[in-house]
């Protein structure tokens, strides 16, 4: 999904037929957004650069296990978070560098917490160093993004914290998300108290994407058929 929004915003165009499985769904939403800024238009093709090679990762080491790319829907994903969050009606999150960056912080936080939350998961040491590496190069992206926000300023600020907030009331009843302004100050590492990042599990994962705090649920919000993978139900 991370490949996805990126290559769109930055091309116009998703990931390739090559890409994407030999039974892969369709992907509904999503246009090439216009930047005012080069250095956050560069730093956006970074980050489609790098989410298209964890595509290409996973498919060669996962190979015969690998899944094809379920059916996306940014319209109504993006509509449906935007209403969660109490941003206007209208959001497109393809628009500008602004609302490409907070679609991207959609993403970012949760998945840095998905990959600590799949560390005690993996048993095989190669897995662990690769996703260990993933999830940092999920931590740069984040902080590029929670950053570049907080320059943005007030009204960044409460966009922001509003995703934050919409992301808590789905995920589960502990409080494992914090905007880019807490307390009157930049938040833009979140964190324990010992300064470790949260973890999530893959459920609590699938309650963000799916945008629904149900036990039981199997597919919706981004994904309007579910995953394909085993891990499919909050």
């Amino acid at each position: 999904m991370e490949a996805e929004f990126y290559l769109r915003a930055t091309t116009g165009k998703g990931i390739s037929d090559a890409d994407v499985g030999s039974d892969a769904a369709s992907v509904v939403g999503g246009h090439q957004a216009k930047f005012d800024n080069q250095a956050i238009r560069e730093f956006v093709e970074e980050l489609a650069e790098n989410e298209l090679a964890h595509v290409r990762f996973y498919r060669k080491t996962l190979g015969r296990s690998a899944i094809s790319r379920p059916a996306i829907d940014f319209e109504a994903g993006f509509k449906a978070a935007a209403q969660a969050a109490g941003l206007p009606t209208d959001f497109d999150p393809f628009a500008d560098d602004m609302s490409v960056l907070l679609g991207g912080m959609l993403f970012e936080d949760v998945g840095v917490t998905a990959y600590a939350g799949a560390a005690p998961l993996l048993k095989n040491k190669e897995f662990v160093e690769a996703a260990a590496g993933i999830l940092a190069v999920e931590a740069y992206h984040m902080g590029m993004a929670r950053s570049q926000l907080y320059l943005m300023g007030e009204k960044a600020w409460t966009a922001a914290n509003a995703i934050s907030d919409a992301r808590d009331q789905v995920d589960g009843p502990d409080d494992k998300d914090q905007g880019i302004r807490v307390n009157g100050k930049a938040n833009v590492v979140p964190s324990t108290p010992d300064a470790i990042a949260f973890h999530r599990t893959p459920q609590e994962v699938l309650h963000i994407v799916y945008l629904t705090d149900k036990q039981g649920v199997s597919k919706g919000g981004f994904y309007p058929n579910g995953m394909n993978g085993a891990l499919k139900s909050t």
